[in-house]
């Protein structure tokens, strides 16, 4: 990961992170060494026409988002390929996770192709399947498995989805946590939720919509002996928390937010509950990544910002918003970094590829997993809301 520390500035059209300076922003992606690639990318669409349909995640760089047909956060891109059942390629500009969403609500002949195969995520890649199932093996052991319902969040393994749809479990996004919480908590007497693998959200979801407490909650360690948790603490407890965070959100400090505070007047303070809790609780809004969205393109002109999710969305709105103030809620620029591996280079690579009767880097669910990674699916959109989105 990739970081430059930077004063706390504005971002603005034309500013970034105060072009004032008479300087290049740190914060700014390089362009694309190749000249001809812009051409050569809208060259392979215009080829494929229909058959190929571009899904472009918001945390994607501007260079390659240009180019998507829509955009979204995850779970809604994944829903607008299903929408799409005459496109023969689905190109997905975002990570491993989300492209596995995809293949699953997709139709067999439709082939789902990740630009570039390192783009993975780093929350995901923190439950493991094994780990998880010796997790569970544990909880049995200590003779509280039969009252665990697993809930995973959206940003998880296809097989982790697949897990909680073995056992009973839901898939969740950031905006409705709060339901598949509920939904879970109504399954059994006295039942406890493995949350994966974000523990902050789940952590953030129970004290703050669910009305539980710090107490209620324990975090399981994949990597010490019985996740670090005695017996007497699994039963006691109502949230078991995996020990996963978001790399990005993670990085957000309640130290930051009080100087923000008290540097720009008025600043209002709007993050993802993926931050830590300590952030959560000194934000004055938290939500989704739409959420986020929606909430800045409401805002009035001349309000202040400081926002606490991916820089790249960040700087978009930015872009989109001039008559707003609109600030990083970081001193450190910090993209995603298996995001942002989802370049031009790559895009085109994949395009061309295709128009030249070539597939690269499909993702392919295998039968099984994709069976139960559905049926969780299916009771989150069985749920009551409509708010399915990250």
């Amino acid at each position: 990961m990739t970081t430059v520390d930077l004063p706390l500035l504005p971002l603005g059209r034309g500013t970034d992170l105060n072009s004032e300076r008479g300087v290049e922003c740190p914060g700014d992606l390089p362009s694309a060494s190749d000249p001809d690639l812009v051409a050569r990318a809208l060259a392979a669409k215009e080829a494929l026409g229909d058959r190929v349909f571009v899904l472009g995640h918001h945390y994607q760089r501007d260079e390659v988002i240009q180019f998507a047909d829509v955009t979204g956060d995850s779970f809604k891109l994944a829903r607008d390929a299903a929408g799409r059942p005459d496109a023969e390629y689905i190109v997905f500009c975002g990570v491993h996770f989300m492209a596995e969403s995809a293949d699953i609500l997709t139709s067999p002949d439709q082939q789902v192709i990740l630009p570039d195969l390192a783009a993975g995520c780093s929350m995901a890649d923190m439950a493991r399947l094994t780990q998880v199932e010796m997790a569970w093996a544990a909880m049995t052991e200590a003779g509280v498995a039969e009252s665990v319902v697993p809930v995973t969040y959206m940003n998880s393994s296809a097989d982790i989805k697949a897990f909680c749809g073995r056992n009973g479990g839901v898939v969740c996004t950031s905006s409705n946590a709060e339901v598949a919480l509920e939904w879970a908590f109504a399954q059994k007497p006295g039942a406890k939720v493995l949350f994966l693998p974000d523990q902050h959200l789940g952590r953030n979801t129970a004290i703050l919509k669910m009305g539980l407490t710090l107490d209620d909650c324990v975090v399981w360690d994949p990597h010490r002996p019985n996740g670090g948790l005695t017996p007497e603490q699994l039963r006691d407890a109502t949230m078991i928390l995996w020990k996963g965070h978001c790399s990005v959100h993670g990085r957000f400090t309640a130290e930051v937010v009080d100087e923000l505070r008290a540097t720009i007047p008025d600043v209002q303070i709007l993050v993802h509950p993926e931050c830590a809790h300590q952030v959560v609780l000194k934000a004055d809004l938290v939500g989704s990544t739409e959420f986020i969205i929606t909430t800045i393109e409401a805002a009035p002109a001349g309000s202040s910002w400081a926002i606490g999710t991916e820089l790249n969305l960040v700087k978009r709105l930015a872009a989109a918003h001039p008559d707003k103030r609109i600030t990083f809620l970081d001193k450190t620029v910090c993209y995603c970094s298996t995001m942002n591996r989802i370049d031009l280079p790559h895009f085109v690579w994949a395009m061309e590829s295709l128009v030249a009767g070539q597939v690269v880097n499909r993702i392919e669910v295998d039968p099984e997993t994709e069976k139960w990674a559905l049926v969780a699916l299916e009771r989150m959109l069985a749920l009551p809301g409509k708010t399915h989105k990250d």
